[in-house]
């Protein structure tokens, strides 16, 4: 009984880990510069919470800035805009942020950011019920948005 503690501790540790992660973060990646002078680009990602959360902040150090934003026609020009309040995660759907969309601006970048690199993302998000959750994100760099070739 004594060698089955530690392993029922270990996967009850587990299991109230998972329980707690209430979003989930499929399909990551960035977009890669064009050019050393190039010093802003998007994070894409599809997000998921089962019980409603918005998303509040998001981090990276690739970046000097990182800012949730939204791009939308208003009369009949794109615009794009940061969202100062975050994206609200309707419980249970799936929020898209693509191009031409909502997404994560990664501005002031510290350097070129090329196909086959990875950016460190942190997002933030606040759950209905007041907690913070934190999402580390490990996203690929692509030149689009078609996915990638394994």
């Amino acid at each position: 009984m004594k060698t089955c503690l530690p392993a029922l501790t270990l996967v009850a540790c587990c299991l109230v880990g998972s329980a707690m992660a209430q979003t989930t973060a499929t399909e990551p990646w960035v977009r890669g510069t064009l050019s050393p002078a190039q010093k802003a680009t998007g994070l894409f990602v599809q997000l998921q919470n089962a019980q409603g959360a918005r998303l509040v902040t998001a981090a990276s150090p690739a970046a000097g800035i990182v800012e949730i934003h939204e791009m939308a026609m208003v009369d009949g020009v794109m615009r794009m805009r940061a969202l100062k309040d975050g994206l609200e995660l309707p419980a249970g759907q799936t929020v898209h942020l693509k191009p031409g969309g909502y997404h994560v601006m990664l501005i002031d970048l510290k350097q070129p950011l090329k196909e086959g690199d990875t950016v460190p993302v942190t997002l933030t998000l606040k759950g209905k019920n007041g907690k913070d959750e934190v999402l580390s994100l490990q996203a690929p760099v692509r030149q689009s948005a078609a996915p990638m070739k394994h």
